[in-house]
């Protein structure tokens, strides 16, 4: 039995946890608060999170890094990205160098503008770099906590590697295909989500399905045009953590990013919405950052702008619609 080692709590942690120990895995989950662990230890569910799900027998919770990691082949990183770096500053000393990592966190750090493979790269001082690899895809995860059909990829430089952990993921539920961009696959991942912001608009004012389709390809296509610049590959954006990530996170009321931006049709600001999430809204930060990236790097991203303005500068959701569809007349696609 292998055992796989999962650094986080959250939804998507929780039911990794699950998943792979339901597959035959040893799955521990780690958590930095002691009175978490324990509280999900002896309850056997994190109702929290997710609700209803009780933990297979091979699943177990810990604050202690030495049974959460020493033995761990795998080790899954699910936290926010805000919270990246202390987290694997937190678990570096336990990690040998056999130990594979997947980092399934969507997200870009706001002030460097560094992808989380990049920055767990930095913190871990030396460790290789091929050894490290991302996860993405439609991955709703009280549908797979449920036991319902998924797909994934998963990415590493290293193709041997990819291959091991492709096959230690998948199962008769869960379906894992492998990429080499990982560039590509972890942008997809983090970009979609602010686009599912900006869905939650559209269906909040009730602008129709010609609208939001349009809105969501005109995102898909600014989300290609930064990974290309940023180096990744444009045909990964056409695939599972491209085009179906997007489409399962801006179609779905399980994506967080999605009913956050339908709370601020609703005319509520960011703090409420966020508090009556009650959990991590990833876009947030994303935005932040690729604002940033893409000023830095010259490229055009007017969906992500108006997001921005919603979010940061006090514009309201039809402010930001309105400006999208009063942009100069253009080319669909630019040569």
């Amino acid at each position: 039995m292998t055992q796989i080692g999962i650094v986080g709590t959250g939804a998507w942690g929780t039911t990794l946890g699950i998943l792979l120990a339901r597959t035959g895995h040893r799955t521990i989950l780690w958590s930095r608060d002691k009175t978490r662990a324990m509280e999900l230890a002896k309850a056997r569910v994190n109702e929290r999170s997710v609700p209803g799900v009780e933990f297979p027998d091979s699943m177990t919770v810990s604050d202690s890094l030495s049974e959460s990691l020493d033995d761990s082949e795998l080790v899954i990183v699910v936290v926010p990205s805000i919270t990246i770096r202390e987290n694997i500053r937190s678990i570096r000393d336990r990690l040998t160098p056999t130990t594979s990592i997947l980092c399934a966190t969507k997200g870009i750090e706001i002030d460097s503008g560094k992808r989380m493979s990049q920055v767990i790269t930095e913190e871990l001082h030396g460790f290789p770099p091929d050894q490290i690899g991302v996860l993405s895809g439609p991955n709703l995860a009280l549908e797979i906590a449920d036991g319902n059909v998924a797909t994934a990829t998963v990415a590493f430089p290293d193709h041997e590697i990819a291959e091991n952990v492709q096959a230690m993921l998948s199962s008769e539920v869960f379906r894992v295909y492998r990429s080499a961009d990982v560039v590509g696959i972890e942008l997809g991942g983090a970009l979609k989500n602010i686009i599912a912001i900006g869905a939650g608009f559209i269906d909040g004012a009730g602008l129709g399905a010609n609208a939001k389709a349009a809105f969501v390809t005109r995102g898909l296509h600014e989300i290609t045009r930064l990974g290309v610049a940023m180096g990744a590959r444009p045909d990964t954006f056409a695939g599972l953590g491209g085009m179906g990530d997007l489409i399962a996170t801006c179609y779905s009321n399980l994506s967080r990013n999605y009913r956050l931006g339908i709370g601020l049709a609703s005319g509520r600001d960011l703090a409420t919405v966020l508090k009556d999430l009650g959990q991590t809204a990833e876009g947030v930060p994303t935005t932040q950052a690729a604002v940033r990236l893409a000023q830095e790097l010259g490229i055009e991203m007017p969906i992500t702008d108006a997001t921005h303005a919603v979010l940061f500068e006090g514009a309201s959701p039809g402010d930001a619609i309105r400006e999208l569809m009063g942009r100069t007349l253009q080319p669909e696609v630019r040569y």
